[in-house]
């Protein structure tokens, strides 16, 4: 028996006039399916319907009634049953998160839906649709359903839709416990949905012990058995329910292809754009085109929760068989659309001279369908039981398309014309390449220069300019990136430049993954960026002196504090060494001049380089090295260049210095790196080096709304320079919000609160609207990272999911410093020794440690043949024997596993699962696909580069907490702008003055980050910035302090 038991009538949104019993019953017996539920048993109108036109048959089964049945004759067809069934929506708040579940609920007969209706109807409004809406915990309506109906069968529906699931990425838990609590020992079946199938379920042991079942959800008769559950029971209830809850006489299911379904992999419908889960992760989340969120699909959820690799099935798995609908395979078959009326009419005609639609899918032998339908048909059918289908995924809503045969195939079957068999019409080519999973992830053959691009004028100019020197200065929003993304596609396409003589120089590894792909969209996929070199100063630099070990802040930060004694602080004795190597003037004491030799020379002994060193090292071997040997740097481009220290600068003349163009974009007042040698002198620089420079000026703004532009442009125009002319997109919206609290704590739980309370109205129908907020929309902005730990705390008591961008000084602790020791140790055996991981890690003897890692150094094999060589030569090492071993265990690993995977092994080798700043490691490595791309952005990456969660693992949907500094090239719809207040905008330090033009320029930055919204936090005394604003662009608002503790602090918590 093939069971369809998840379906809507006609009393649901979106849903056919035919969702009715006469249709359901006709299409049931078209499709061969022996049992169907009747959708929406809580709605009183349809209910009412159902007791007309239903009759009982068996124990807890109905049938149509004689007088109802629509007439159709075909072969094999039997008489449908119906069973109770419907679909409840819950949306509610749990464990401070916004959650929206379906769940779909079986019952034995109409009067048990009659009383559970009427208890439902005591929560919420059931009446107004056939799948209502309740804002009731599903724990507890699970609860009510069995207190009402203990026979009842309660299974969570399409468990990994994005939206409305128990599994969802925006709304739903990490396990079932987390949803259901102390009732989850009721649940015994789980519904995987369209897009998924049982292979993806597979790999995850946590749903071993239930049973999988698939059904159409479907909202219209001809929907009907899209998915389906195969039964060998006795037609009654009872049996039914014992093969859901228990797997006696489930066979298996019918399945679609998960790619058909509308939320397989992760896309923004509105932009066209289909991506994997390791592509989203690669462009933060954003839609490569529009720069807005994406839609988490179902196959990046999995991956997500996933123990298990893919192809595991588990013992005692059920078989499935996946399908396509019989119209879609005819029109696949023979180049047609599913509903043109030639389909339409062999579509019948099978039917009535073959059989159910099932029974042609599964069944009937090949000839005969090649006598009834022709060739083409019989061999997409034969090509479909055999899984040789052609698969482009569906995304955002969009479902997939499937292919099965081409032009070419379809003539070369078709021999003969028929009535219904014949050779089919022509496609248009662009029709075939539809079905390519990468056209619809935005690639494209068409070549784009500026001239088709829809560039504005300015942007045309920079992109088209000629000259040896081109500089564009871009205000923020006016499109930088995808200036010069084209302007690399001109070069490519109109001036005939090899990619390999081209390079482009971004300053965060984030920006250079979306310079790539954003030339992938452009010039319509990877092969044309062959050879293409994009990167920061750093990650360059290393590129080209594969040999040089290159100590990351974190280990700089530490050998600092080792030298710096009491003397100074380590991060003033960095600051102070790179200004020296930068040749900026700094005054020192004759003992901090010390210190400052004692780290060159801790560096000099472990035969290693700091930022300063690896770029100072490339500019000899760049200004040393023959002209032919800079050839990747013909064409440079530099992003950021206001940015640009003395010693980048340098290095990227001596990159050039035999190259045809140069051109570079920037803003000067987004120049904010003044105490690292960042502070916009380049500009002055490039005018003098090159007096034949030609500018552009970009000024349209696409990014901010007015009211945001009203209250920044004041602020930056005060240092001086005349109005920048920065013109916004057009579009209503509020004014700019001041809020005044009294604390920093009233401030954080206000953000907190008001995250909460905009993220938590929204409901099911606004999901999918530009205007409904979730977490990913909001960055929370600050000055100082101090600041960012007390709204992290504050947004983590409200469970408000959130990330935290930059390094962090978790990062120096010796339990953090052993573990990425060992990794890199592992990762890169030829650069890196273990002396650090064992004796941070293993608790060797320092002596003991250099030893082996002299060892290490001098043994050319693997990793593990290197530890073995070690361990050998150091028998009494202590720690050297468990070192070997734990290599020994996750070498094989390393290449393929999570680096949170990777890292949990290591926590339970050395004893230090579950230490805090291993799981904020940790945390930081959920972010990542593989380790060695983890260290490599610990190691060159800014702090806009990195990424920590404040909580247990990677949700798609987060809050960004980020200093002002960090913030840089990033955009949001809604941004808070946390410590507007004196001493803190601009920064007040006792180490050293500020830069009140770098400070306003700071906060320049961060407002002009917000997309739609601008709020501005402030204390009882405000920056005096915010006397540069006009103030009837504000609107002010002052934090309620209503709730109080006994102590007269405020706390909402």
């Amino acid at each position: 028996m093939i069971a369809d038991l998840h379906i809507h009538s006609k009393y649901s949104r979106a849903t056919s006039a035919q969702c009715v019993p006469e249709y359901l019953d006709l299409w049931a017996r078209r499709k061969g399916i022996g049992l169907v539920g009747t959708g929406d048993f809580t709605h009183p109108a349809w209910r009412a319907e159902l007791a007309d036109k239903l009759e009982r048959d068996r124990d807890g089964l109905y049938v149509l009634k004689e007088e109802f049945r629509l007439p159709e004759e075909i072969p094999g067809s039997g008489t449908p049953r119906f069973v109770v069934t419907g679909e409840i929506s819950t949306i509610y708040k749990k464990d401070g998160k916004v959650r929206k579940v379906h769940s779909l609920i079986l019952l034995p007969h109409l009067e048990a839906a009659e009383e559970l209706s009427r208890r439902l109807e005591a929560i919420g409004n059931i009446r107004s649709d056939g799948r209502p809406i309740l804002g009731l915990d599903c724990r507890d309506l699970l609860e009510i359903t069995l207190e009402t109906c203990p026979e009842a069968v309660f299974i969570p529906a399409h468990i990994w839709t994005p939206h409305f699931s128990v599994f969802g990425a925006f709304s739903g838990f990490e396990r079932l416990e987390d949803c259901f609590g102390d009732l989850t020992g009721e649940i015994h079946a789980l519904e995987t949905g369209l897009s998924s199938d049982p292979p993806m379920n597979w790999r995850l042991s946590a749903l071993d012990g239930y049973q999988l079942v698939s059904h159409s959800d479907a909202h219209s008769p001809a929907k009907l058995g899209r998915e389906a559950d195969l039964l060998d029971i006795n037609p009654d209830y009872a049996s039914l329910r014992r093969a859901l809850c228990t797997g006696e006489g489930l066979l298996g299911t019918l399945e679609f292809f998960p790619e058909e379904g509308k939320y397989h992999l992760d896309g923004h419908r509105t932009c066209n754009q289909c991506l994997t889960p390791v592509e989203t992760v690669a462009a933060g989340g954003k839609c490569p085109v529009c720069g807005k969120k994406l839609t988490i699909g179902v196959l990046h959820r999995v991956e997500e929760l996933a123990d298990r690799p893919e192809g595991f099935r588990p013992q005692g798995a059920k078989d499935f068989q996946s399908l396509v609908p019989l119209p879609e395979v005819i029109a696949a078959s023979l180049g047609d659309s599913p509903e043109s009326k030639k389909n339409t009419a062999l579509y019948e005609h099978m039917l009535t001279q073959l059989g159910t639609e099932f029974q042609i899918l599964r069944d009937v032998p090949a000839e005969d369908i090649e006598r009834t339908a022709g060739p083409c048909v019989a061999e997409g059918i034969r090509r479909l039981r055999s899984g040789q289908v052609e698969r482009a995924a569906g995304y955002d809503g969009v479902y997939g398309k499937i292919g099965l045969l081409t032009d070419a195939e379809r003539q070369a079957f078709s021999g003969q014309v028929s009535l219904f068999g014949g050779a089919p019409a022509k496609k248009k080519a662009k029709e075939t390449k539809s079905l390519s999973v990468k056209k619809m992830a935005g690639e494209t053959e068409q070549k784009h220069t500026a001239a088709a691009a829809g560039l504005n004028e300015a942007q045309r100019a920079a992109v088209e300019t000629d000259g040896r020197v081109v500089a564009v200065s871009a205000g923020p929003g006016t499109g930088k990136t995808r200036t010069l993304a084209y302007r690399i596609a001109h070069l490519i396409e109109d001036c005939g430049v090899k990619a390999g003589n081209i390079t482009a120089v971004t300053f965060t590894n984030r920006a250079a993954e979306e310079l790539r792909q954003r030339l992938e969209h452009v010039l319509g996929g990877k092969r044309a960026l062959r050879g293409l070199t994009v990167g920061t100063f750093h990650a360059i630099s290393l590129k080209n002196q594969p040999g040089v070990c290159l100590l990351d802040q974190s280990e700089a930060l530490a050998l600092a504090e080792e030298a710096a004694g009491e003397v100074m602080s380590p991060e003033g004795l960095l600051r102070a060494v790179s200004m020296e190597k930068n040749g900026l003037p700094v005054e020192l004491s004759e003992a901090e001049q010390k210190v400052c030799g004692a780290y060159q020379a801790m560096l000099a002994e472990r035969g290693a380089m700091d930022f300063d060193d690896l770029l100072l090292s490339e500019l000899a071997r760049a200004e040393g090295a023959a002209d032919k040997d800079l050839k990747p740097f013909t064409h440079l481009l530099v992003d950021e260049f206001q940015d640009c220290d003395p010693i980048q600068y340098r290095l990227l003349r001596a990159w050039n210095r035999a190259g045809e163009s140069l051109f570079v974009i920037g803003d000067p007042d987004q120049s904010i790196y003044g105490f690292r040698g960042g502070d916009g002198a380049s500009w002055r620089h490039l005018a003098e080096d090159w007096p034949e420079v030609r500018t552009v000026r970009l000024t349209e703004n696409y990014r901010s709304r007015a009211e945001i532009l009203r209250c920044a442009l004041p602020v930056i125009e005060k240092n001086g320079g005349g109005p920048r002319g920065l013109h916004s997109v057009p579009g209503d919206g509020g004014r700019v919000r001041l809020v005044t609290a009294d604390t920093p704590l009233s401030q954080g739980i206000f953000v907190a609160r008001e995250i909460g309370r905009q993220v938590g109205g929204m409901d099911m129908v606004s999901a999918h609207g530009e205007a409904a907020r979730t977490f990913s929309d909001f960055a929370v902005c600050c000055r100082t990272r101090r600041q960012l730990e007390l709204l992290e705390e504050c947004l983590r008591k409200e469970d408000v999911p959130c990330a935290v961008v930059g390094k962090g000084g978790f990062l120096t602790h010796r339990t953090v410093r052993g573990a990425l020791g060992f990794f890199r140790a592992l990762a890169w055996p030829e650069r890196e020794d273990p002396s650090l991981a064992l004796m941070l890690g293993f608790d060797c003897p320092p002596d003991k440690a250099h030893a082996a890692a002299e060892v290490w150094r001098q043994e050319n094999g693997s990793p593990v043949e290197r530890a073995r060589a070690a361990e050998a030569a150091c028998p009494d090492a202590d720690g050297l024997s468990r070192f070997r071993a734990l290599m020994e265990q996750l070498a094989p690993l390393v290449g393929r596993d999570k680096p949170v995977r990777l890292l949990e092994a290591y926590g339970r080798a050395v004893n230090q699962a579950g230490t805090e700043p291993l799981e904020r490691l940790m945390n930081m490595a959920v972010f990542h696909r593989r380790m060695e791309d983890f260290l490599l952005s610990l190691t060159v990456g800014r702090e806009a580069d990195l990424l920590r969660s404040a909580g247990q693992g990677y949700r798609a949907g987060y809050v960004t907490l980020t200093t002002l500094h960090a913030a840089k090239g990033l955009e949001f719809p809604v941004v808070f702008l946390c410590g507007v207040e004196k001493g803190l905008l601009p920064y007040c330090s006792r180490r050293r003055a500020s830069d009140p033009a770098e400070e306003r320029r700071l906060f320049y930055v961060g407002m002009t980050r917000a997309m739609e919204e601008l709020i501005l936090v402030a204390g009882p005394e405000p920056s005096p910035f915010l006397a540069d604003i006009p103030p009837e662009a504000l609107g002010t608002e002052q934090v309620s302090r209503h709730a109080r503790s006994g102590d007269g602090q405020m706390s909402l918590f």
